[in-house]
């Protein structure tokens, strides 16, 4: 036993005392028992690393597909979003941009999806875009900007929240860039935003590098168009 816990098998571990104490040893056969003892191991492992993937991501909400309410009248298709659940869309490296009034649902959505992603064994960031570009710029003046490029480059999967509440200004419009030009083809990024993607071009305020960052994300992205009214109240008095 000393040697399995230096050898940091504590689910193995744990799942042999188990065992041992309750006598039920005798039930099982040899196979069975190598069987359990690495099914505890791996559970314990799995386990420990989804805990560390739902840490690193900082969701905006605890969301899982299991709470989804797909009653509220928003325009939200229940296949597709169960298609999206099995995480191909991610190991094939294709982007999701939610788009709808304030209210509906779309970080919540967007944070559900983060969180299959790491049930997945992803690794997945969650960024509010104003604060993303205000720590990015502190970034600069440290000199830890670049660092701070490659830590979101290597995400499997990055949520951009709140995308485009106000303008871009150069600084931020290129940051954008940056980060969209790193990922494409090779990471996944989900954006929500209230403004709708037809009206992108004038949030990022700079035709070039508007139709660069479109090019790259948009038009090949699957798209979730949200409507309806606000949820907040139903689920405040609720």
């Amino acid at each position: 036993m000393q040697k399995i816990e230096q050898m940091r098998l504590s689910g193995f571990a744990r799942a042999y005392r188990e065992v041992v104490e309750t006598a039920t040893a005798r039930s099982f056969t040899l196979d069975e028992m190598i069987a359990h003892l690495v099914q505890a191991e791996w559970d314990d492992r799995y386990n420990k690393r989804l805990q560390r993937l739902l840490s690193r991501a900082k969701f905006r909400y605890r969301a899982s597909f299991e709470e989804v309410d797909y009653a509220a009248k928003r325009n939200l298709d229940k296949n597709q979003l169960l298609r999206f659940a099995t995480c191909d869309w991610i190991a094939k490296r294709q982007n999701i941009i939610l788009t709808g009034p304030t209210g509906v649902g779309k970080s919540w959505i967007a944070s559900a999806l983060g969180h299959q992603g790491c049930l997945h064994g992803y690794k997945v960031l969650y960024c509010n875009c104003t604060k993303l570009f205000d720590q990015l710029k502190i970034a600069k003046a440290e000199g830890t900007y670049i660092k701070q490029l490659d830590s979101i480059e290597k995400q499997d999967l990055l949520i951009l929240d709140d995308f485009g509440l106000k303008p871009l200004d150069n600084s931020q419009r290129l940051m954008l860039l940056e980060i969209i030009e790193d990922r494409h083809g090779k990471k996944s990024t989900i954006i929500t935003s209230q403004i709708p993607v037809s009206e992108w071009h004038e949030s990022i305020n700079e035709p070039t590098i508007a139709d660069a960052i479109c090019d790259r994300l948009v038009h090949s992205a699957h798209r979730l168009q949200f409507e309806g009214d606000s949820l907040r109240k139903k689920y405040k008095n609720n």
